[in-house]
């Protein structure tokens, strides 16, 4: 029976009642991670090999080949642009380009046929068309240069070797022009008969330089030589300037010639159809033409200075004093 006095008693009365009507906890049920063994395992499992396929996938693309290794041993050559697939863990892929590349040769000294000697820088346009047999004979790019920069020196030396300084030098009398193609042909059919696997596109004389020590002497024979080129010039040009002089003077004075017979004949013509004139004019009246012809001596023979000592009775005096009659 609570004590009516006590004040916490109807809160004990109420945690009693609470604690009566608490549910009993149930026990927790351990968890079995074996049934999750086997398909952790098989997603795993998937999960490596998408992984290693994935690994195992190249791209062939445009303009290389990609070589496939296996054991060291080369089992194929792909050059089809697109995907393939290799064998995990056994072959291995190389690539290979396909594309034309540029090679710069090393400066080289060479001797002309008549002993001098030159430096030539060259450059050389190439790529590769067999890549195993490239592989097989060189062993990779680096040494396929090599062996194509030994042969291009080789065909160089022996081409220049057959010219002349002169030929070389001057642009005028040098047959360069096809010196480049003759070097391109010659070095592909030494790399073709090796089997290097390479083609040679195109092999260009880039820059031809003197050694030091002849430089100087070349330079003054070349200016003597164009100096010699100036005056054979200057002389050809002199000597046409003097045909063309006298063939003009000669021109001329046929022309000259031609127009005063010309002109003579046309002024006899107009002497004689004036006289003619004259004639049939005077004709008329012969004292006309005599009185006309008196007053034109006159005029020749009257001047302000001049003294004529005539008659005074002769018909000349009579006239020039104004007597007609």
């Amino acid at each position: 029976m609570a004590d009516n006095h006590n004040p916490f008693s109807n809160l004990e009365n109420k945690f009693n009642a609470m604690q009566n009507n608490k549910k009993p906890q149930k026990e927790k049920t351990p968890i079995d991670y074996k049934k999750y063994t086997k398909p952790f395992i098989g997603i795993f499992i998937v999960f490596v090999v998408i992984v290693i396929a994935f690994a195992n996938v190249y791209v062939v693309k445009e303009g290389e080949f990609k070589v496939v290794r296996q054991f060291g041993e080369i089992k194929d050559i792909k050059d089809t642009p697109g995907l393939h697939m290799k064998i995990p863990f056994i072959q291995s892929i190389a690539t290979v380009p396909k594309y034309q590349m540029n090679y710069k040769l090393s400066e080289a000294e060479i001797n002309t046929k008549d002993k001098r000697r030159i430096i030539i820088d060259n450059y050389a346009v190439w790529r590769v068309v067999n890549a195993k047999e490239m592989i097989s004979n060189a062993g990779n790019l680096i040494n396929a240069g090599s062996r194509m920069e030994e042969f291009i020196y080789s065909v160089v030396r022996s081409e220049l070797g057959q010219l002349e300084y002169s030929e070389i030098i001057n642009d005028e009398n040098s047959s360069r022009g096809s010196l480049n193609d003759q070097i391109t042909t010659h070095v592909n059919e030494l790399l073709k008969k090796d089997n290097y696997g390479i083609e040679v596109i195109d092999v260009r004389i880039k820059r031809t330089d003197l050694p030091e020590e002849n430089e100087q002497s070349v330079y003054n024979e070349m200016i003597s030589e164009r100096q010699s080129i100036a005056q054979k010039f200057l002389s050809t040009g002199d000597a046409d300037k003097r045909r063309i002089e006298a063939d003009t003077d000669r021109k001329v004075r046929e022309m000259l010639a031609t127009a005063k017979k010309e002109a003579a004949m046309i002024a006899a013509e107009g002497d004689a159809e004036a006289a003619k004139i004259y004639n049939q004019s005077f004709s008329k009246d012969p004292e006309f033409y005599s009185l006309y012809r008196t007053l034109e001596s006159y005029k020749r023979t009257i001047g302000e200075d001049s003294m004529i000592i005539i008659p005074s009775d002769s018909p000349y005096a009579r006239i020039l004093s104004g007597y007609l009659e």
